[in-house]
């Protein structure tokens, strides 16, 4: 295989996995990761690199058009960043003295039980919820376009979706995965927030873990620039595709989609704890 045939077949995966990192709040690595190790023969460590490489594509590309059509609600994003942040650094510490391999058993079976419930949408009761008096006092409370109108919405349960959020950080520093779908399920089933605001609001976080953890990649030399590039370009272009097509979806086939990627996910994670490859 020649550079250009590589760099051709990574710059179509990479557009895969941007397209559905946009739709999904996941960022691409979820389905980058095992595209470069897998099928063409990259050493992880590099893959990941990469893939902190292309999450920062795709939170850039996506979360600069999701600000800008004014779903995603950025007080609640920077809330619940500091939650995932202390979570990070809580599990990084903890991770020379628990097996990876059991948290992530545990990990994979949290998903795909997460992945039936996120299936369900919210009813009528949860859109119209009263407000949350903390929601109210952190003016965490937003409104999002919706066909021709714009749509309101309360935040609930602000502690619980601030544990979650600490939960899937410390996740994310054990495992040294992204933690994008449990930034959605704690936002979507939890905080009761909108799912489009929920994946969009995730896209715009997971960029700000990313790029602190890329940086510790790129001082160990393990982003390759070759690589990286088409990786890059990639994912860009299928993040921006992806908030295309995001606008105008409809929330069902969004929850559907997710709790696809969600699945896959939670079985790589539960493969990959019992043969103890993580």
């Amino acid at each position: 295989m020649t550079i250009l045939e590589f760099s051709l077949i990574v710059g179509a995966g990479s557009l895969v996995a941007g397209f559905l990192g946009a739709l999904t709040g996941l960022g691409g690595g979820v389905v980058l990761v095992p595209m470069l190790t897998l099928l063409l023969g990259v050493d992880i460590r590099y893959a990941i690199g990469a893939s902190l490489v292309s999450v920062i594509a795709t939170s850039s590309g996506a979360a600069a058009a999701y600000v800008k059509e004014g779903i995603s609600n950025i007080r609640v994003g920077m809330f619940l960043e500091v939650a995932t942040t202390l979570g990070a650094l809580a599990g990084a510490t903890l991770a020379t003295h628990i097996s990876s391999s059991k948290i992530s058993i545990v990990f994979g079976l949290v998903l795909i039980v997460s992945a039936f419930l996120s299936w369900r949408p919210q009813t009528k009761n949860d859109r119209n919820a009263a407000p949350d008096s903390l929601a109210t006092k952190l003016r965490l409370n937003g409104s999002y376009p919706e066909g021709d109108g714009v749509r309101s919405y309360n935040v609930q349960r602000v502690p619980l979706g601030w544990t979650l959020m600490f939960g899937a950080g410390t996740l994310s520093g054990l495992l040294g995965i992204g933690s994008g779908a449990m930034k959605v399920l704690a936002m979507d089933q939890a905080m009761k927030i909108p799912f489009k605001v929920s994946t969009t609001t995730s896209n715009f976080m997971i960029g700000v873990t990313a790029a602190a953890s890329a940086g510790i990649y790129l001082s160990r030399g393990y982003i390759d620039p070759g690589l990286s590039m088409p990786v890059m370009l990639g994912v860009l272009a299928g993040s921006l595709l992806g908030t295309k097509v995001l606008v105008k979806a409809h929330p069902k086939w969004l929850r559907r989609v997710f709790s696809i990627v969600i699945v896959a996910l939670g079985a790589e994670m539960l493969y990959k704890g019992i043969s103890g490859r993580i």
